[in-house]
């Protein structure tokens, strides 16, 4: 199996730290922006899209600030995804990071996709 790469990416957002936790750690929040569809058993979170089912694990969490997932496929691997809510200290501006990991040849790809996402996610929050 081909190693993947780690990378990060910064969306700045106007929207409050604890209403934007709601919406990267719940499956209803996630539901609205990340997938067409979430449900959760435990730390179980199944994603649905148009059909296809992955599963993630919740690996960690920290109210209004982290939530991370490593997919039940990648399981024994150091890969993860991690969506981080950042505040600005002097300008309380509020980022989305987010980390995640791809393949060399699907870097960009992987990029496009989440800033598809964060376009939603700041469509759903009127924050756009």
């Amino acid at each position: 199996m081909e190693e993947k790469i780690k990378y990060e990416m910064e969306f700045p957002i106007h929207a409050s730290p604890s209403l934007l936790y709601q919406y990267i750690s719940t499956p209803s929040g996630l539901s609205e922006w990340y997938a067409d569809n979430v449900n959760s058993r435990g730390e179980i979170f199944t994603f649905i899209w148009e059909g296809s089912e992955e599963k993630a694990k919740l690996v960690s969490k920290k109210s209004d600030e982290r939530i991370k997932f490593k997919w039940l496929d990648d399981e024994e691997t150091p890969y993860f995804f991690e969506i981080r809510i950042q505040v600005d200290d002097i300008t309380k501006d509020v980022s989305i990071m987010i980390t995640d990991f791809s393949e060399e040849d699907e870097i960009d790809e992987g990029k496009m996709l989440w800033e598809n996402m964060i376009s939603n996610l700041k469509q759903v929050l009127g924050s756009v």
